[in-house]
């Protein structure tokens, strides 16, 4: 599964924590680093989670908190903190709120004001540092110091992320925002919902331009009391060791190579043990399947979870960043970064490093340029003419989505346009207009390059000692707009998984000449090696991942029929519930091979592609598994360009299937009460499906779909029956 709200045009920093010794760095650096996940006693002693005291004693007039999942909602708080510092003078409180306790929310002071962040994760749920704060809130039980479950005096401001081809479309900043109120909370502007199907940053531009006025009304400040402020102090350090600078080490634990847990914080190298392309050979598409090895890595996997790939940006758009930045004799050159107020902004990634290693792997440069990132770096153009450009595009939403949303524009692609240079040919010194942008500002507005995340295709019962991964290649061409010619884009996961699978393969990845139109490659170039060759040792290549938990679970008990409906990719997870039920099956018809697995309940797997010869992922397997299950395993397949077609001469898809086979469909689901999985597109396939399945479920009790098959879909959804795994 792809990423829940990752794509973010533009951003602030993205926290993540990191522990460092002092150790690591050696010597006596001019601004040492901050040990940033270490939580920090209130001055004078006092309870770590009381963060009313930690809003007095740091003179905090503002406290936000973020529910997070992916580190996109985490942004977005700091994001509103250094506005509110830089345009009213006031300093926040940051949290997260697992790391809290909320009894005494009700004794935020008077003058002050509470942010609530909230994204909403998988079925309208709060994410997992958000519950308890969720449950808090909604409990007419639990009381505040005040001894009622009431807010009567409390300031707040509400912003949710959401995603609108999703049913429950921003439902946590929308219940959050309604608890608040029951308790007779004030709110200060309205509330914010961004949508990241469209544009979560305009979204958010929009909102926050009418909720600051309400704010600073509400608090009695006016604008322009803050000022310019930075959040970090970049150094040039010559005196660390190599050894312990850091080249692109994701933890403290892979640079000194010491072993510990392998998660978010500390993801593992893993070994690609086996890759193949899963398209047809020598068509316009790919689709790679990598096998990686987590065999003493202490990594363990369900069926269902999702592997995050931690990605590195194209050397194309390293470069023009470098040469765009003026720092390509420098690349080398170590830094250290220390921030100047940790409690707002942390140091998103490990330090010492250097300028190439950040670019590369640290910050997400790939990402579409956001209007409020140019708007803050139009004050560096070089020249006075780029400098209005730069702010034409900062300031005209319609002039910014013709060029740069339109033309898929990176930041130093934006950077090169601005002043007239040619972003189809390899950036170089002479083809490239150096800006002087501080790196400390780059630091402090592009987020955090985060994982990448797939849905696994195996089940630890048939491969205990490896994780599959199946990715369809992200390559589209970008839309046309003025000045900027159409022209190939790549997804950066997607595309370096490519790329390691052509370097496993021993083959030459098909590269267009060098100094040619970059853009126009089949496959852009990823310094796969790793820091210090780390990642291609031994002639085997490696690629970092951790393990994200799922739901997405088959039933414990094998009686229980399912449905399985995954189109595309959508089939990844389906190939690993298919092998957890063979593994068990065998195991079952070797204990009780009179019996065998005559009373398991049938799985039915609706899958979908363009073409036979074409796209069909794993083809051969699923005879195979059919053998195995027998009749307890039917599969039915949509050829979309192929075969039969509706009367109408239309394409037959999975929910055509769906409703073909609806007499099965509706026996499982209303009388065997067997449950129903959908993984794959969001924005069409999954809703498709949905209609089609309120029409059989309300005919099947006798009633209408807008009615009782609304009600029966409800139900299934309620009783965990009805699991979704997709993405827009």
């Amino acid at each position: 599964m792809a990423s829940e709200y990752i794509v973010l045009a533009v951003g602030a920093v993205a926290a993540g924590a990191f522990v460092f010794r002092d150790a690591i760095f050696g010597g006596s650096p001019k601004a040492p680093p901050i040990a940033l996940n270490q939580k920090t006693a209130i001055v004078g002693g006092g309870d770590p989670r009381d963060f009313v005291a930690r809003m007095k004693a740091g003179k905090k007039r503002l406290v936000i908190f973020y529910g997070s999942q992916t580190g996109t909602a985490e942004e977005y708080a700091i994001r509103i903190a250094k506005e509110a510092k830089s345009r009213y003078g006031l300093a926040s409180l940051v949290c997260d709120p697992e790391e809290y306790d909320f009894e005494n929310l009700d004794e935020v002071p008077e003058n002050c004001a509470a942010i609530f962040v909230m994204a909403t994760y998988g079925e309208g749920e709060p994410t997992d540092n958000a519950v308890q704060l969720m449950q808090n809130l909604e409990d007419s039980e639990f009381t505040f110091k005040n001894g009622e479950h009431a807010l009567s005096g409390l300031k707040y401001v509400v912003f949710g992320l959401g995603n609108k081809t999703y049913e429950h479309y921003n439902v946590i900043a929308q219940r959050t925002d309604a608890a608040l109120e029951g308790m007779g909370a004030t709110r200060l502007g309205p509330r914010g919902e961004g949508d990241d199907d469209k544009s979560m940053e305009e979204d958010y531009l929009e909102w926050k331009e009418k909720m600051w006025p309400a704010l600073a009304e509400a608090l009695n400040v006016e604008e322009g009391a803050g000022g310019d402020t930075q959040d970090f102090v970049v150094t040039e350090e010559t005196q660390h060791p190599l050894e312990k600078v850091f080249l692109g080490e994701l933890s403290a634990r892979a640079l000194n190579k010491t072993r510990g847990i392998h998660d978010a914080k500390n993801p593992f190298p893993a070994p690609i043990v086996a890759s193949r392309e899963l398209f047809r050979v020598g068509g316009d598409r790919n689709c790679v399947h990598l096998e990686l090895s987590i065999e003493d890595s202490g990594i363990h996997y369900q069926h269902g979870d999702h592997v995050g790939v931690w990605p590195t940006n194209p050397e194309v758009e390293v470069e023009r960043l470098l040469h765009s930045l003026g720092l390509w004799d420098k690349r080398s050159t170590t830094i250290n970064i220390v921030s100047l107020d940790p409690m707002l902004a942390k140091v998103p990634f490990p330090v010492p490093t250097t300028y190439e290693t950040v670019l590369r792997h640290y910050i997400d440069i790939s990402a579409v340029a956001g209007r409020q990132t140019l708007g803050i770096l139009s004050k560096f153009a070089p020249t006075e003419e780029s400098k209005k450009k730069m702010e034409a595009l900062a300031t005209n939403k319609e002039h910014y989505h013709d060029i740069v949303a339109n033309g898929c524009l990176r930041l130093g692609q934006v950077l090169q346009y601005v002043t007239g240079h040619d972003i189809h040919i390899q950036p170089t010194a002479a083809n490239t207009t150096s800006w002087a942008i501080p790196f400390e500002v780059i630091v402090s507005c592009i987020p955090r390059l985060q994982p990448r995340y797939y849905s696994i295709s195996s089940s630890p019962k048939a491969f205990p000692k490896a994780i599959h991964v199946t990715a369809v290649v992200l390559k589209y061409e970008s839309a046309d707009a003025p000045g900027v010619p159409v022209r190939w884009v790549y997804g950066v996961g997607s595309n370096l998984l490519l790329n390691l699978r052509y370097a496993t393969s021993g083959q030459t990845a098909p590269m267009v000449a060098e100094g040619i139109e970059p853009e126009r490659a089949n496959v852009p170039l990823y310094a796969i090696e790793g820091p210090r060759g780390a990642y291609s040792a031994d002639s085997v290549y490696r690629v970092p991942i951790h393990v994200r938990r799922s739901t997405f679970r088959l039933p414990t008990n094998p009686r229980t029929p399912v449905i399985m409906i995954g189109p595309g990719t959508g089939v990844a997870p389906f190939r690993g519930f298919v092998q957890e039920r063979v593994s068990l099956a065998e195991r079952t018809i070797a204990k009780h091979p009179e019996t065998g697995i005559s009373d398991w309940g049938t799985m039915s797997l609706f899958y979908g592609c363009r073409g036979a010869n074409e796209d069909y992922l794993y083809k051969d397997e699923w005879p195979e598994y059919a053998a195995k299950l027998g009749d307890k395993f039917r599969m039915h397949v949509a050829i979309s360009r192929e075969g039969p077609r509706k009367p109408d001469g239309s394409k037959i898809y999975v929910q055509d299937l769906l409703w073909e086979d609806r007499a099965a469909v509706a026996d499982t689901l209303v009388t065997k009460k067997g449950y129903i999985y959908i993984c794959g597109d969001a924005k069409n396939m999954s809703k498709a499906v949905e209609q089609v399945l309120m029409r059989i479920l309300g005919e099947a009790v006798g009633g209408t779909a807008a009615v009782e098959g609304v009600k029966e879909l409800n139900a299934l959804k309620e009783k965990s029956r009805y699991l979704t795994d997709v993405w827009s």
